[in-house]
């Protein structure tokens, strides 16, 4: 990605990070249906959920050619921060996540 590697052209590469998506919340809707959890009801599943499709966003604009090396980037670390949060978010089911220690 930041060093314009011949291995970003590989087929594989490009795959990965949609099949990586998809089993992300594909797993997030399977714990739903066997928790028996409903959305609307827990608000750090809702945190997690939309924060996921915002890694997802941040992910597409990272490895999206075409953009500035510095635009990337940026995209990366902040698809890095909202993975932390969501993991926070997992561990504490809050949804402040990591800022609740703040």
């Amino acid at each position: 990605m930041l060093t314009d590697s011949s291995l970003l052209k590989n087929k594989r590469v490009k795959i990965v990070p949609h099949v990586i998506d998809a089993t992300l919340l594909t797993s997030a809707l399977i714990m739903l249906y066997i928790l028996q959890l409903s959305v609307l009801d827990q608000q750090w599943l809702q945190a997690k959920i939309v924060a996921l499709l915002v890694y997802i966003g941040l992910g597409f604009l990272a490895l999206k050619p075409g953009r500035s090396k510095a635009f990337r980037s940026g995209a990366w670390v902040a698809a890095l921060l909202v993975f932390l949060y969501i993991v926070s978010v997992a561990l504490t089911k809050l949804t402040a996540g990591f800022f609740a220690w703040i």
